[in-house]
């Protein structure tokens, strides 16, 4: 004892070093024991990677084989699609003189006016085929190719209007293309036609109108696609018992001496009607047919006119794409 309190400072240091050596041992140990679990958790993903680095690459053959088809069945339906509107596609569309093309106005307008004229329909005083902005003034040199083909449509549409026979043309607008202002028109890349608007409002039957849009809808030179169509009654108030028409009734004097009803009456379980018992066959009068058809009031429902505003759309289609 005396030799530890004689040398304290050589104790307490072998005593502190003691204890470092033991706890160097103590995080060494630990540190060990976690690199193992890294290193066993690092060659457990390790092999996994290997793996699927031996696997042959996505997709799998078969995955490919039927994209591939489905791709292959996608081209093929989009050609069939563009050959099948080849007949509306125009071959090319080239500018014409002015006055040229003032001249096709001209004439288009005068088929027009004698086609509704013979129909029997009211035109707008300022109709001039919806270039009425030329009607004093010629078109741009530049616009005269797709004015025309826009001319020859609008022609064919209100050609079929004057075939249903309305009974007025309301109004005719045709919105202008933006090169009659000086606007190049660039399609969309993935745009396939260029709609060519116009705006129709009409009064007719409804006769009339079922026909004239049955005629444009069926595609004959030009593709037509109708995007808006509101039909209201020209009649805004129900009908009146004013409306009705009677039948003019009989001569009284003649139905005096004639039985108008024909015969008795049929119950139920018989076949015919029982012969009459009070006046002998021989002294019966002879048999006139009523004036009354028995039909007290006239139609008074769907005989009025209806309005039909209609907007479409003549596709002018592009040049066809060539697929990849």
């Amino acid at each position: 004892m005396s030799w530890i309190k004689e040398n304290k400072f050589i104790v307490a240091l072998g005593g502190g070093t003691l204890a470092g050596v033991v706890a160097l041992y103590l995080v060494g140990a630990s540190g060990a024991n976690r690199y193992e679990d890294a290193k066993a958790q690092f060659d457990e993903a390790a092999a996994e990677a290997l793996g699927f680095e031996r696997l042959a690459l996505y997709p799998q053959v078969a995955n490919r084989d039927g994209k591939r088809k489905a791709l292959d069945e996608y081209i093929k339906s989009t050609a069939a699609l563009q050959e099948a509107f080849e007949k509306f596609r125009p071959k090319e569309i080239q500018n014409v003189s002015p006055q040229e093309f003032t001249d096709r106005l001209k004439a288009a307008d005068e088929e027009i006016r004698k086609a509704f004229d013979d129909a029997g329909t009211i035109l707008p005083d300022a109709f001039f085929a919806g270039f009425e902005s030329y009607k004093t003034s010629l078109a741009p040199a530049d616009t005269t190719g797709i004015l025309a083909y826009q001319l020859d449509s609008i022609k064919q549409i209100l050609l079929e209007l004057a075939k249903s026979r309305p009974t007025e043309l309301k109004n005719l607008h045709r919105p202008s293309l933006s090169e009659e202002s000086d606007q190049p028109h660039t399609p969309l890349p993935d745009a396939v036609a260029r709609p060519l608007p116009l705006e129709l409002t009409f009064v007719g039957t409804e006769r009339a109108a079922r026909e004239f849009l049955s005629s444009i809808v069926k595609p004959e030179q030009q593709f037509v696609v109708i995007r808006a169509l509101r039909i209201s009654n020209t009649k805004k108030d129900p009908p009146q018992a004013s409306d009705a028409s009677f039948e003019k009734p009989a001569d009284p004097a003649a139905g005096a001496a004639t039985d108008t009803f024909g015969g008795g009456f049929v119950l139920p379980g018989e076949d015919e009607a029982p012969a009459a018992e009070d006046a002998p066959a021989e002294d019966a009068a002879p048999s006139v047919a009523p004036v009354d058809s028995s039909r007290i009031l006239a139609q008074v429902l769907g005989n009025e006119d209806v309005q039909v505003f209609v907007r479409l759309d003549v596709l002018q289609f592009l040049p066809s794409k060539k697929l990849p």
